[in-house]
């Protein structure tokens, strides 16, 4: 009987779990995680800061499941390191486990920056469940709170702090929100639709301090504005945690290589998720995250399935706005393109020579998934450019 071990309960952790289970109805599968939850939604944490829903509502995966599918998940159980040759786990308290095949589900942390005052008391990141419940506890005693970076996750938790009643300033190193998801015209629409909540934003903006006398008082920027905050979220990207797998001399680069198989340079070692980069792409977004579990998963049982990469497509919601976007986005309007636009909703699909190239979406994310699939099609669409910005345009004609 085949031990499959997994470390991680993130999406790609337990699509593979689920996967080997499909494919091996009597191999042992265990899965470790250091977190006290099963499977739960990492993308409804700000709901529950927000006090809008509880814990319960969070898990995605209950007990019941993993005992259905003879799946051995363990709570708390932090892996201290694998050894691929004697193919053991140690876990932090000593406890050595044996397996056959593993897989680094191990996902990715919150960077935080070399800020002075980073380590006070009051500044948070946001990645799991226990960052949120310390954020949802101290900001009941806070009345002005600042968001140290402005990406999705980073705007959810102001969102979910203004619905506390709490004041939130945005610094922004860039000059514009999301520039990875949006063009210029569709984040300046962003950025409006949020001052309209309650937020304010600081762009082109860089901290040079947190400062504060036992606890975080004041956010400095470099140009020497002084920020009130009596707390901080910092949501500066995340980074993949290779802790696991570079003692033992598994290939990293900027995270752990793994090839089609979703095998890493070790014999029976296997990656997937926020943790993997593939042909030196790493991609940090749920559908490759499941995607990555699945083949991952059926490998590991003895099905060969291939990965080819996962289309770089993101379906968003910033603070209950509908943002979807993929491939070329085209800020500085040098392709053409086909823009529909009201007072709530903004589209653009992005042509080069004709071919279907991009899109990006706010308020109204229709059509979104039948574009997606054309974009880099050698397929001459510019017949319909005109007809792509009425508002009732029927998106099945770009597949028939």
């Amino acid at each position: 009987m085949t031990h499959y071990l997994i470390v991680g309960n993130g999406v790609a952790g337990t699509t593979a779990a689920e996967t080997i289970r499909k494919a091996d109805s009597q191999g042992r599968i265990t899965i470790l995680t250091e977190e006290d939850l099963p499977y739960y939604s990492r993308i409804r944490l700000p709901e529950y800061i927000a006090g809008e829903t509880d814990e319960d509502d969070l898990v995605i995966k209950a007990p019941d499941w993993y005992k259905e599918r003879a799946i051995d998940i363990r709570l708390k159980a932090e892996v201290a390191g694998i050894d691929p040759e004697s193919k053991t786990a140690t876990l932090k308290n000593g406890e050595k486990i044996s397996y056959d095949k593993v897989l680094l589900a191990t996902g990715s942390r919150s960077f935080v920056p070399p800020i002075k005052g980073s380590d006070l008391p009051g500044v948070f990141t946001l990645r799991n469940v226990q960052d949120a419940r310390a954020i949802k506890d101290y900001a009941g005693k806070c009345a002005n709170a600042v968001v140290i970076g402005g990406g999705v996750l980073g705007l959810e938790a102001g969102n979910a702090l203004i619905k506390l009643g709490k004041k939130v300033r945005v610094v922004e190193f860039m000059s514009r929100l999301l520039p990875r998801q949006t063009d210029w015209e569709c984040s300046k629409r962003l950025q409006a639709i949020l001052e309209g909540m309650g937020f304010s934003f600081s762009l082109d903006s860089k901290t040079s301090a947190i400062e504060g006398n036992g606890r975080v008082e004041k956010v400095l920027l470099e140009g020497g504005e002084s920020l009130d905050a009596d707390m901080v979220i910092i949501s500066a990207g995340v980074r993949p945690c290779k802790d696991l797998a570079e003692p033992v001399d598994v290939a990293c680069d900027k995270a752990v290589k793994v090839d089609e198989h979703m095998l890493t340079s070790m014999a029976d070692v296997y990656a997937a998720g926020d943790v993997i980069e593939f042909e030196g792409r790493p991609y940090g977004i749920w559908p490759a995250a499941s995607e990555q579990g699945r083949i991952a998963g059926n490998n590991m049982a003895g099905k060969a399935q291939e990965y080819g990469g996962t289309p770089m497509a993101n379906t968003l919601k910033v603070a209950g706005v509908e943002l979807a976007a993929a491939g070329e986005l085209d800020p500085d309007g040098k392709l053409d393109s086909a823009v529909y636009e009201t007072k709530d909703v903004y589209r653009k699909i992005v042509f080069d020579n004709g071919r279907i190239v991009g899109c990006v979406m706010l308020g109204d994310k229709t059509g979104f998934f039948q574009v997606t699939k054309l974009i880099g099609k050698d397929r001459d669409f510019s017949q319909f450019k005109e007809q792509l910005q009425s508002p009732d345009f029927d998106f099945k004609q770009l597949t028939a």
